[in-house]
C-alpha cells in the first residue's frame, strides 16, 4: 500500500478515472460471481442425477470469461491501489483517499453514485464516523 496523500482537489480530480477503474472491477466479480453460481448448480444436478451431459464447450468457454473477468478485476483493483487509493468495499465501490490535514492523515471517502468528494472519517472511524468535508479539509495542501 501506498503512503501517498492527496489534497481534495486532487482526489476530485482523479475520480473519472477511479469510477470507471471501480466500474471494471465490479463487472469482472459480478461475472465471477455468476459462473461460479452456474458452475455450482451444474455439479449439484450432476450430483443429484448420477452423472449428466455436460456441455463441455460451453462448460469450458464460461470457465475461460470467469478467468478473463478475473483477470480485468485484480488489473483494475492494481492500478486503483498503485495511485495510492484504498478500494474498502468493491459491493458498494467505497473508496478512501489519505489526506493529511494539520499533521495527521485522515480519510476523504467517496461511495460510487456520489458526485462529489463530500465527506471524511478518521483512520479508527471507518464508513460508520463520515462527516462532512469542513474547511480543514478543503484547504489542506499536499505535505508530502
Amino acid at each position: 500500500m501506498s503512503d501517498r496523500t492527496f489534497t481534495l482537489d486532487e482526489a476530485l480530480s482523479l475520480l473519472p478515472v477511479l469510477e470507471s477503474l471501480l466500474r471494471t472491477a465490479i463487472a469482472g466479480k459480478k461475472i465471477m460471481e455468476d459462473v461460479e453460481a452456474e458452475m455450482q448448480a451444474l455439479n449439484h444436478r450432476i450430483f443429484l442425477n448420477g452423472g449428466t451431459h455436460v456441455d463441455i464447450v460451453a462448460t469450458a468457454r464460461r470457465k475461460a470469461e470467469r478467468a478473463k473477468a478475473e483477470q480485468r478485476a485484480k488489473d483494475a483493483l492494481a492500478e486503483i491501489d498503485s495511485i495510492g487509493v484504498q478500494v474498502k468495499d468493491l459491493d458498494i465501490g467505497l473508496l478512501d483517499f489519505p489526506c493529511e490535514v494539520e499533521g495527521r492523515v485522515v480519510l476523504l471517502c467517496w461511495k460510487m453514485g456520489e458526485h462529489t468528494i463530500a465527506h471524511w472519517h478518521s483512520t479508527e472511524e471507518g464508513f460508520a464516523g463520515r462527516k462532512p468535508i469542513d474547511e480543514r479539509i478543503a484547504r489542506s495542501k499536499r505535505a508530502n
